[in-house]
């Protein structure tokens, strides 16, 4: 999987692959990754999410590294964005829904 061209596709824009090419099903996270993720989504530093899991904040940084693996991206934003588009979050509080 290509980074860029999922992120693009992520973003609502159109798959300019041919009709045979797929993309691999969704990855399965973990209810801890899931967790972590939301509060990603929330704009949470490591150091919140530690706090408001009741973990350490060395473990939030090994399951961000375990999330961000498995959505194949590079940062907690793309995974927040990546996250979001595949319809595992709803939009933040204040902001109008696509």
């Amino acid at each position: 999987m290509h980074i860029a061209l999922d992120l693009h596709n992520s973003l609502g824009h159109q798959d300019q692959r041919p009709q045979g090419i797929r993309t691999a099903e969704p990855p399965q996270l973990t209810p801890t990754q899931m967790k972590v993720l939301r509060c990603v989504h929330s704009g949470l530093l490591n150091k919140q999410i530690a706090y408001e899991l009741g973990m350490a904040e060395a473990t939030v940084k090994v399951h961000m590294t375990a999330l961000m693996r498995k959505l194949n991206v590079r940062n907690r934003t793309q995974a927040a964005i990546v996250a979001r588009n595949l319809g595992w979050l709803r939009p933040a509080l204040g902001r109008a829904a696509d």
